[in-house]
């Protein structure tokens, strides 16, 4: 049995409080607001991050964050992407030398370009930092659906301790060392999951979203490879796998605002009907400086840019993508 600590009750948090509590674990579950915590003690769920769902009893919700640390074998890091940094800073004095942190989030930092693993590195130095990404919607997982991750670590055999304490019947783990292809995996396909949400307020059709998952996951590939991630990973769970379901499920934050948009809704009014952080949004941004800064071909990251933020007509953004140059599929690929 192992002492975890959650920063972060929203949906994902919740789910894998849930899983860990299942497991067998000692878990604390922290929340920076007051309310939220008093309500998940006093009522044990939340209605509107996981319907029907109930917390159990043994699992405990705390406010202090020293309190949350003290004695955590592992720091579950479930804050949303935005708010990574400041956490981040409000818990580093509490972390001891070492401490295992698992970022779950996805998204990269606008401002500085920095995958969340390097934030928490940043600002917690004393840390031993990994991320966990792949497939996993926290409506399933918190239902005990069956779900594959992948977990990375800068050690294989930290990799191993954790893929054991999250490994169960029904959530099975992967470990991998490419932790830049699984954080740019899984922050880069919620800008995809946006253009394919996008497509589906349209009216377009099953082919429609097949391209852009196929042909947005060679846009991640090709610049995840540019800045030295593997291009294993972008085949895998925390890349295609994550791609699929983002662009396709109904549980996707990212594909009901691109949905909305698509419908009519401009970027605000979509993110405030989402009522949750929609991470792509703050992604789209990041991933286009990233683009730029790399000299990587990314179409799809462009045209959603400027629906998201200079009021171009979604059609017309398709309009544009259909009409490019003619290419070849793999440029590398022998006549």
């Amino acid at each position: 049995m192992a002492k975890i600590s959650i920063m972060g009750a929203g949906s994902w948090g919740m789910a894998l409080a849930i899983l860990l509590d299942s497991n067998g674990h000692e878990v604390k579950l922290w929340s920076a607001l007051a309310d939220e915590v008093r309500m998940l003690d006093e009522t044990r769920q939340s209605p509107g991050k996981l319907p029907g769902v109930i917390l159990p009893e043994k699992i405990q919700v705390v406010s202090d964050a020293e309190n949350a640390l003290t004695d955590a074998d592992v720091v579950v890091m479930a804050v949303p992407s935005p708010f990574t940094r400041s956490t981040s800073r409000q818990i580093a004095s509490f972390v001891r030398e070492g401490q295992i942190i698992v970022d779950v989030a996805k998204g990269i930092e606008e401002t500085t370009l920095m995958t969340l693993s390097q934030i928490i590195r940043q600002e917690i130095p004393q840390a031993n930092v990994c991320v966990l990404s792949g497939p996993s919607h926290a409506e399933e997982v918190s239902r005990g659906l069956p779900t594959t991750v992948v977990i990375s670590a800068e050690q294989k055999d930290t990799a191993e301790y954790l893929q054991g304490i999250f490994m169960s019947p029904v959530f099975r783990v992967y470990i991998t060392p490419d932790m830049l292809g699984v954080e740019l995996g899984g922050s880069l396909k919620n800008v995809i999951a946006l253009a394919a949400g996008t497509a589906d307020g349209l009216g377009y059709g099953d082919n429609t979203k097949a391209a852009l998952i196929t042909r947005g996951m060679s846009e991640i590939a090709r610049l995840g490879i540019k800045m030295g991630a593997k291009q294993e990973t972008f085949y895998g769970l925390s890349g295609m796998g994550d791609l699929i379901v983002t662009c396709a499920s109904v549980h996707s934050r990212n594909r009901k605002a691109g949905y909305l948009m698509g419908q009519g809704r401009t970027m605000k009014e979509a993110m405030e009907e989402v009522q949750m952080v929609v991470e792509g949004v703050y992604s789209a941004k990041a991933a286009k400086q990233l683009a730029e800064k790399y000299e990587v071909e990314m179409p799809i990251v462009m045209e959603i840019n400027k629906v998201l933020f200079e009021d171009k007509p979604a059609a017309e953004a398709v309009k544009d993508l259909m009409q490019r140059d003619r290419k070849v599929e793999a440029p590398m690929l022998p006549w």
